[in-house]
Formats: C-alpha cells, sequence, structure tokens
C-alpha cells in the first residue's frame, strides 16, 4: 500500500484531472492535498468533491514546506509525490508499489508522456530533442513526480528551503538506485509557448545551481551534453538540437541572471497550459 502527497497551489483549472487519476488506483491508501498560499478555490474543490483525501490548507506558499507538512499524514510507504498539474496512468501506483518492494529501485518514477499538441511549433521543437537526451530517459528527471521508498527517504531529514525539489531528492541517488518504471506513464502538458517553456526551464535551471551552491547533492550525475548535442547537430535532429541549444543558451542567461537576486526570486509558473 502506498500514500501520495499532492501539492498544490492556486491549481482549481487542473487538481480535478490529477485527483481523478488517482481515484481508482488500486494499493493506494492514504491521499494527502496540500493546498499551500491558495487564494483561489484549490482547498474547497479537495474537501466538497474528495472526502477520502486528506485536505491540508497551509497558509505560507511554499512547495516544500507544503511536503513536510503533509509527510506528518503518510500512513503507508512508498509515497508518491506527484505535481497538481499531472495525471497518473491507471494501474501505476500498483505496478510501481510492486516494483520497489525488492527494495530496489530506492527512487522511482512513471515514464514522462509529454503532450506538446497544444505547443507552438518551438516548443514542439525543443521537445523533441529534449526526450531524446539520455539524461531525460533513464533517471527520474522532469517526470513532475516521484516515488521514495521507506528505506530511500532516510537519505535526508527534511525538504530544505529550495526551489528545486525534484532535483534535490535526485542527486541523493546513485544511477542504479532510480529509475522510471517502465509501462507505468505520468501526462504533462507541455507550454503552449515558448516564454512559458522558458520560465518553467530557466526555474528548473536556476534551483539546480542553487542546489550547487548550497552543496546538498550527495551525488552528482555525469552530463556528456556536449558529445550527445554534436551528434545531433550532424544528424536529421540538426533542426531540434539548434533550436534546443539557441533555447538552452536563454535559459542559462536568464537563470544566471536572477541567480543574483535569489533572496527576492519569484516563483515562475507556466500558466499557458492550465
Amino acid at each position: 500500500m502506498a500514500s501520495v502527497i499532492v501539492p498544490a497551489h492556486n491549481e482549481a483549472s487542473v487538481i480535478r484531472r490529477c485527483l481523478d487519476s488517482l481515484k481508482d488506483q488500486a494499493d493506494l491508501n492514504t491521499l494527502i492535498v496540500a493546498c499551500n498560499g491558495c487564494t483561489d478555490n484549490t482547498a474547497e474543490i479537495v474537501r466538497n468533491e474528495y472526502p477520502h483525501a486528506i485536505c491540508l490548507d497551509i497558509a505560507k506558499p511554499s512547495k516544500v514546506n507544503a511536503l513536510n507538512e503533509a509527510e506528518k499524514h503518510v500512513t503507508s510507504w512508498p509515497v508518491f509525490y506527484l505535481d497538481a498539474d499531472t495525471r497518473l496512468s491507471p494501474n501505476a501506483i500498483q505496478a510501481i508499489t510492486a516494483t520497489m518492494a525488492s527494495g530496489s529501485p530506492l527512487l522511482a518514477a512513471p515514464e514522462p508522456v509529454i503532450d506538446t499538441s497544444q505547443s507552438s511549433w518551438l516548443v514542439k521543437q525543443y521537445y523533441r530533442l529534449w526526450l531524446q537526451l539520455p539524461y531525460i530517459r533513464e533517471g527520474v528527471v522532469a517526470t513532475c513526480s516521484y516515488v521514495i521508498s521507506q528505506a530511500g527517504r532516510q537519505r535526508f531529514q527534511v525538504f530544505p528551503d529550495i526551489i528545486n525539489d525534484d532535483g534535490f531528492v535526485r542527486c541523493q541517488f546513485e544511477a542504479h538506485e532510480r529509475h522510471n518504471i517502465t509501462g507505468t506513464q505520468i501526462f504533462i502538458s507541455a507550454p503552449r509557448n515558448l516564454s512559458s517553456l522558458i520560465k518553467i526551464k530557466t526555474r528548473a535551471r536556476l534551483g539546480n545551481m542553487q542546489l550547487a551552491a548550497a552543496r546538498l547533492c550527495t551525488k552528482v550525475d555525469k552530463k556528456a551534453y556536449s558529445s550527445i548535442l554534436l551528434d545531433k547537430l550532424f544528424s536529421r535532429n540538426a533542426v531540434p538540437a539548434m533550436i534546443y541549444l539557441l533555447i538552452a543558451s536563454v535559459i542559462r542567461w536568464r537563470a544566471a541572471r536572477q541567480y543574483r537576486h535569489l533572496q527576492t526570486y519569484t516563483w515562475e509558473k507556466d500558466q499557458s497550459s492550465r
């Protein structure tokens, strides 16, 4: 049996899709929705329409604080941490729980399925290349979700005050300790426009810069981006590769600029796909 935590900040437009995908999941014991700093009716929707869920209405608008508060209500392991704007495939909880019961992996995630059907051409080209990177395909990266076993959760005490919680969790585990579970999916809506894509990817990079500066990663991945991208530039994926590199350069520049003012950082969120 598993527990699920869904942190939610002003997610009234998408929370139903997420929670509906959990309704008939086998092996789900406890569902905790950690509404945090909401100024919309997210908490009201959860309380009225999903009475089986534990609904926390936390005043402080902080995802990591919401995770820490929600963990106080966990009753069983593993624990699924799901973003409110995602959907889980049928039977995913049962399949992942069964796989992790053997003691390996300690950190898992469903395979990401990114819907770019409503996205601009540039966004589609970015994801076309991004999804081919081995780092993305193989290691619980950018799935908007992760699953930690009880043994794995002993790697850290609490979620620190950081931007990138999934990056923090991932870098507590070696590559062989974390896997995407074949046959299970997490459905993610891609940003519709380039501006929104750049915002969320800048946030992710900024979060990784913060983790590195604070030395919060106990395990560090070695990513051979340069050689991989060079090969892509001389293949049939040359156009997506060039677009990816240009967008990645903008993201790097924005993240470096925002890092200088990290203490006053305002969370950037994709509103285009909601």
